[in-house]
């Protein structure tokens, strides 16, 4: 069986944030035959029109999300919505024609964040996925209170209840790539 092949992007650009300490989880809990690989933004400037030619970066992260059969969203929450970072590469891939690298594509939301985890953001990224044609999951959701004491100081997810949430969410992307057809 071919491994399903996902892409985990993170609003944070912190190495030791909370949200790529989920992207870790997820990525640490897949089920067989899949595949998570965690896109680095942390040199990918805001899209800007008047930029000739897509840099570097931007290329190195498009050319990902176009090998990824699914997304994987760690949407940090600034201020009840989500990080520019998160926002940028997603503006950045919605100007590929036809919008090929996301149009249809499955994609699982998870966050963690202060009180409610970061239900706020999700729910705007949400809003962004219906104008991108990405197809979130809806259940299960994954909203981690980042102060808990759920995490380590590395940003690593140590609760085991939230680890379960996040492998029931791995499982639930790949079958929903298997379900689609070819």
């Amino acid at each position: 069986m071919k491994p399903v092949t996902i892409l985990g992007i993170a609003g944070s650009l912190r190495q030791k944030s909370t949200n790529r300490g989920l992207l870790r989880a997820a990525q640490a809990h897949l089920p067989e035959a899949a595949v998570l690989e965690i896109a680095d933004l942390s040199d990918v400037p805001f899209y800007n029109q008047d930029i000739v030619g897509k840099p570097e970066s931007v290329l190195r992260v498009l050319s990902q999300m176009a090998a990824a059969q699914a997304l994987v969203l760690a949407c940090t929450e600034y201020n009840y919505s989500m990080a520019p970072a998160l926002k940028n590469i997603l503006d950045w891939a919605s100007r590929e024609p036809d919008n090929v690298l996301l149009a249809g594509k499955p994609v699982a939301l998870m966050g963690a964040g202060g009180g409610m985890g970061t239900s706020r953001a999700q729910y705007h990224l949400r809003q962004v996925c219906v104008f991108l044609d990405l197809r979130p999951l809806n259940k299960p959701e994954v909203f981690a209170n980042a102060f808990a004491g759920g995490f380590d100081g590395e940003g690593d997810l140590q609760d085991e209840k939230l680890l379960r949430v996040v492998a029931e969410q791995m499982q639930a992307l790949v079958a929903k790539v298997r379900s689609m057809p070819v």
